[in-house]
C-alpha cells in the first residue's frame, strides 16, 4: 500500500472534528485509507452492500441511532443519513465520531453540505500521485509561492513521462501489467460509474447518451466550455448538457476551471474551461497510446495539461491552507493553463508545454497574468519535458514537469 499524504491532515481532523468526510472518485483509495485509520475501533458499514443500503435508506435515524463511532463508506448513496448524523453529533459532540467516504462531491449539493456546516471536515483524495508511488512528499507549492523554482527530486522525462501520463493514478489501473489492460480498466470503470452512480445522483432521461457525451468531453478537455456545441451532435439542449456535465463533475471525472480575472482589465475571457481529473482515464477515452503520441506529439499537449492540473490539485490537498484553481485567458489569446491562488490572495501560474525546449514567447500569458495581478503575482512557471531550470525574468522560470515532485 502506498503512503497517502493526506493521512496527517485526516488524523488531525479526526482529533478535533465531529464528522470527517474523505471525498474523491471511486477507486481512488478512500475505503482502504478509511479502513486503515479506523482499525478495530470503529465498525465499518459500506452502502455498496445492498442490505446495509436498504437499512440506511429506509430509516436513516434508526441506522445511525446507537452508533458511538463508525465508518460509513459511500455515504452519497443514502444522503439522508447525513441529516441523521447531524442530529447524533449535535447530541454528542465528541470529535472523530463519524468517518465518512463519498464518491460524489457532496459540497456541490447545497442542502447536504449545509446540513453539516461547522460539524464536518472535508478532505479530497484523488488518485495516486507519482510522489506517493515513490513515497517522496513535495514542497512545490511552498517553493513556488516563495518565488523560487523548485528543484526536482526525481526526474521523469521523455518516454517515461508519456508512460506515466498515460497510466494515470488510479491504484487498480496501475496494477494492470500492460497499457492495453489499463485502458480496458478505465473503460470498464466509466461504464460502471454511468450505470450505477449517475442513477444515484439524478433522474436521467437519456442515460444512454452519457457515455457518448463523456467521450465528446474527452476531445474538448483543456478547452473553453460551450454547452450548446457540445450537446448539439447528441440532440441535447444547452440546459441538459450543462446538467450532465455537472454530474460528471460531481463524480470527480471532470473539473471546470473558472477564469481568473480582475475588474481593472476588461479584455479577459470569463468562460470556464473543462478538464478531466485523471490523465489515464482521459487517454483511454480518447484511445491514445504511446505509438499514437510518438507519431503525433501534438496530441500530447491536452493530456499533459490534465496531468499537471491533477498533480497540482493533489499537492494542494496535502497542504494545511486552502487553494483555489483558475485558468487565465484574454481576448488576444494570451493564456495560462492553471492559476493557483492561496489564502492570502497571491497567485502562481503554470503553463504546460509538451516539448523539451522553451522560448521567451511561451511566457506571454504568464507576463500578462503578472501584469494583471501586480504585487499578488508570486511566480510563473512553464513546465516542460526537461530536467533543467532556466530563469526567464523576474519570478519566471522554465521548470521540469518533475519539479512538481520537488
Amino acid at each position: 500500500m502506498h503512503p497517502r499524504f493526506i493521512t496527517a491532515k485526516l488524523t488531525a481532523a479526526l482529533a478535533d472534528t465531529r464528522v470527517v468526510l474523505i471525498n474523491g472518485p471511486r477507486q481512488s483509495g478512500k475505503t482502504t485509507l478509511a479502513r486503515g485509520l479506523a482499525g478495530d475501533s470503529r465498525p465499518f458499514f459500506t452502502l455498496d452492500d445492498p442490505t446495509t443500503l436498504d437499512a440506511a435508506r429506509r430509516d436513516p435515524v434508526a441506522f445511525v441511532r446507537g452508533l458511538d463511532r463508525a465508518v460509513i463508506d459511500e455515504v452519497q448513496r443514502a444522503p439522508d443519513v447525513l441529516l441523521a448524523i447531524k442530529r447524533s453529533v449535535d447530541e454528542d459532540r465528541r470529535p472523530g465520531r463519524f468517518l465518512l467516504t463519498g464518491s460524489a462531491n457532496l459540497m456541490l449539493l447545497p442542502r447536504l453540505a449545509d446540513s453539516l456546516a461547522g460539524r464536518m471536515a472535508t478532505l479530497d483524495l484523488l488518485p495516486l500521485s507519482p510522489a506517493e508511488v515513490r513515497g517522496t512528499p513535495s514542497r512545490f507549492l511552498t517553493e513556488a509561492f516563495a518565488g523560487r523554482a523548485p528543484q526536482p527530486r526525481l526526474s521523469i522525462l521523455g518516454a517515461d513521462l508519456v508512460g506515466t501520463v498515460l497510466a494515470g493514478g488510479y491504484p487498480e489501473a496501475l496494477l494492470r501489467v500492460t497499457p492495453t489492460r489499463r485502458q480496458q480498466w478505465h473503460l470498464d470503470y466509466v461504464r460502471a460509474i454511468v450505470q450505477r452512480d449517475v442513477r444515484d445522483l439524478a433522474q436521467i432521461d437519456r442515460l444512454g447518451q452519457m457515455p457518448r457525451l463523456l467521450r465528446m468531453l474527452a476531445h474538448h478537455s483543456g478547452q473553453l466550455i460551450n454547452y450548446s456545441s457540445l450537446g448539439s451532435p447528441l440532440a441535447l439542449s444547452h440546459v441538459t448538457t450543462q446538467k450532465y456535465v455537472g454530474l460528471f463533475e460531481q463524480l470527480f471525472l471532470t473539473r471546470t476551471l473558472s477564469p481568473w480575472y480582475t475588474n481593472e482589465l476588461k479584455r479577459l475571457i470569463k468562460t470556464p474551461k473543462l478538464t478531466f481529473l485523471d490523465s489515464g482515464l482521459l487517454a483511454s477515452l480518447r484511445g491514445l497510446t504511446v505509438e499514437k503520441i510518438a507519431a503525433d506529439r501534438g496530441i500530447f499537449g491536452a493530456l499533459l495539461e490534465t496531468f499537471v492540473l491533477a498533480e497540482a490539485l493533489k499537492l494542494a490537498s496535502w497542504e494545511d491552507e486552502p487553494f483555489e484553481f483558475f485558468h487565465f485567458r484574454d481576448k488576444e489569446q494570451n493564456e495560462v493553463d492553471v492559476v493557483i491562488e492561496n489564502s492570502e490572495g497571491r497567485l502562481i501560474g503554470l503553463e504546460v508545454k509538451a516539448a523539451a525546449t522553451v522560448g521567451s514567447a511561451d511566457f506571454g500569458g504568464l507576463r500578462k497574468l503578472a501584469a494583471a495581478a501586480g504585487k499578488r503575482f508570486a511566480g510563473g512557471f512553464v513546465l516542460y519535458d526537461h530536467d533543467q531550470i532556466v530563469p526567464f525574468g523576474d519570478r519566471l522560470f522554465a521548470a521540469p514537469i518533475s519539479a512538481l515532485w520537488s
